[in-house]
């Protein structure tokens, strides 16, 4: 696994690259990924060429392909029992206070039951939220400072909040393709033979749609 050396943009390789400052655990990423500073992700799977940038918080996530993540997003905050007379962590992290011998493991197992899903090439902006069992669909947009609390359809931009759907990206027509051609499935020798395909929409899809 390498690690960051300077802050400056470096070659990737098949083996993710995680600045020394990231705290991950129990989690995996893929191919050509690159994991930011100050970065606490635990118990997610991060798929090949996707990105996070400094401050990212994800709990309990598998994100696509070629996602970006931009500074201090947050997926899948962790809740709190409300049901219980107090909401504090005392109760189920019972050890560290000397309360019991072992710690309340359901309260961390209930956590997991729900876990964030986001889809390939979705772009996640500056300061984002994204609330517990959400689902984002590919190529899907979240503006920045937006608390998105509602599953995201592919190819739809959502901000505010709570977020909203602002537009589609594209035609129900050229959304329908790309989603068809699952160019992000492409191997890599097929990438970099196809690579500037994907700065036209018109001309990729005469050719893959």
């Amino acid at each position: 696994m390498k690690i960051h050396q300077t802050e400056a943009a470096q070659m990737l390789t098949s083996e993710p690259l995680i600045h020394p400052s990231a705290s991950i655990i129990h989690s995996r990423a893929g191919s050509f990924t690159s994991i930011g500073a100050a970065n606490k992700i635990i118990e997610s799977d991060i798929g090949d060429y996707s990105y996070t940038m400094d401050d990212v918080t994800m709990n309990y996530t598998e994100a696509g392909k070629y996602v970006s993540i931009a500074s201090h997003v947050c997926i899948n905050p962790v809740d709190h029992p409300m049901d219980r007379v107090t909401q504090h962590h005392m109760t189920y992290r019972c050890k560290s206070y000397g309360l019991a011998e072992e710690d309340d493991d359901s309260i961390f197992d209930w956590r997991r039951g729900r876990r964030v899903k986001i889809g390939h090439d979705v772009w996640i902006g500056h300061g984002a939220i994204i609330m517990k069992g959400v689902e984002i669909g590919i190529g899907a947009v979240v503006g920045a400072g937006a608390i998105v609390t509602k599953p995201v359809e592919p190819y739809t931009i959502v901000a505010g909040v709570p977020a909203r759907p602002i537009r589609k990206r594209f035609s129900e027509d050229i959304i329908e393709k790309l989603l068809a051609s699952a160019w992000w499935d492409w191997p890599r020798d097929v990438l970099e033979e196809r690579f500037k395909d994907l700065n036209d929409v018109e001309g990729f899809l005469k050719k893959y749609g």
